[in-house]
């Protein structure tokens, strides 16, 4: 059986969410806005407990929750629908270059299609924010765009210090939270915008929330035609049972919140000293005092990853965002983090833990890491130069 360590492409529906889901699709099938039957008011009722338990997560009101089709409509929803409302004072809209591939093509095509003026921050080498930079430009911004924890690295930025300033600033600022709601503690009262997915919290696929907040108010125009639901910013029919399974996926979640991120500080810590203390080569991809242990982004010079990838057959893994996994360019976020260096993204290997990873999945992991390194980098021309000590910068390949 192949051990899944990919948990930050998706995760599996947990059976108790899948239960609660069952509940929905046959026998409360209603349409939650069909107001003149019981059918309706069921579904209706459960739409709104939903928001409820989603809300209080949050720490926000239930009336700020919006449901979508994932946290790529939610971001889309966020930043299209600040720039076509009354809010926008048609200053730049900016974001971390290292977001998620959502954010950075919705960023581009305004600025292609509407010539919105837009600004990509730079992240230090270890992934966080250039304050530097940010505190130049923040008065340039109508909204900034930052991601609470990257999917690739795990680094999880300063929200609440950064939305200090966007609010000092009369900034606004949205964040997806994708991979870090369910991970760790959020009050998204901080921010203006947040978007979430249900797939990254053992829920069900194609659910998600955008929260928009009233205290203080932002004002989004709705990018959908139709029958005006969800006070006419999201139209279509809500889909009870996905998001009854949101809604409790989030509740498993808090509760083992705790528990499990102990457990992937086990997991992390193993990996990193046993991998680490007879390779010095191998170094960790962003910042490990600021990141979640549920993403670890190796960095092991001298092989190429999709090549580890393919050896591991064992092994659910990746080497960068499943959303980008089809291209065959190197992950822009490592390259982003190290742009002098960016052999460095080639030679990255993303491993992801979940509720049902456990220590024995994590040593045959090592196992065969520590195996199929030692092959490649014997098939490696550029390992044995630097064991020659050969200085690879210096060397003028032929082209």
């Amino acid at each position: 059986m192949i051990k899944y360590f990919d948990y930050a492409a998706t995760t599996p529906c947990h059976e108790d969410v899948i239960k609660e889901m069952n509940k929905y699709w046959n026998e409360n099938f209603g349409n939650p806005d069909s107001r003149s039957h019981e059918y309706g008011w069921k579904a209706e009722e459960a739409v709104e407990n939903a928001k409820k338990i989603i809300a209080t997560a949050l720490k926000v009101e239930a009336s700020e929750i919006y449901f979508t089709s994932g946290a790529t409509e939610a971001n889309n929803l966020a930043i299209k629908g600040f720039v076509n409302g009354i809010s926008y004072n048609n200053k730049k809209i900016a974001c971390l270059v290292t977001e998620h591939k959502c954010l950075i093509e919705t960023l581009r095509d305004l600025n292609k299609t509407q010539q919105i003026p837009i600004d990509f921050i730079p992240v230090n080498s270890d992934g966080l924010i250039n304050w530097e930079y940010f505190l130049n430009n923040i008065k340039e911004y109508s909204l900034v765009s930052i991601g609470y924890v990257n999917n690739e690295t795990g680094v999880k930025q300063d929200i609440s210090q950064i939305a200090k300033i966007c609010r000092e600033n009369n900034v606004k600022i949205h964040t997806d939270c994708a991979q870090a709601f369910g991970k760790i503690d959020i009050n998204a009262r901080e921010v203006d915008l947040l978007s979430i997915s249900g797939h990254k919290i053992y829920g069900p696929k194609g659910i998600g929330v955008l929260f928009i907040s009233k205290k203080p108010r932002v004002r989004i125009k709705a990018m959908m035609s139709g029958g005006g639901q969800q006070n006419n910013i999201r139209s279509g029919t809500i889909p009870t049972p996905l998001c009854v399974g949101m809604a409790k996926a989030t509740e498993i979640c808090l509760s083992k919140m705790n528990k499990n991120t102990s457990k992937f500080n086990d997991f992390q810590s193993f990996l990193i000293e046993n991998l680490t203390k007879n390779d010095a080569f191998i170094s960790i991809n962003g910042s490990l005092e600021h990141k979640i242990p549920h993403i670890l982004n190796l960095n092991i010079p001298y092989i190429e990853g999709e090549s580890l990838i393919m050896r591991l057959k064992n092994f659910a893994l990746s080497s960068g965002s499943a959303c980008t996994s089809k291209s065959l360019e190197p992950s822009y976020v490592i390259s982003a983090m190290h742009p002098e260096e960016r052999e460095l993204a080639h030679s990255s290997l993303r491993i992801s833990f979940g509720i049902y990873t456990t220590f024995d999945d994590v040593k045959e992991l090592l196992t065969a890491l520590q195996k199929h390194i030692k092959e490649l980098r014997e098939l490696s021309p550029l390992w044995h130069m630097k064991k020659k000590n050969i200085d690879l910068q210096s060397i003028k390949w032929k082209k």
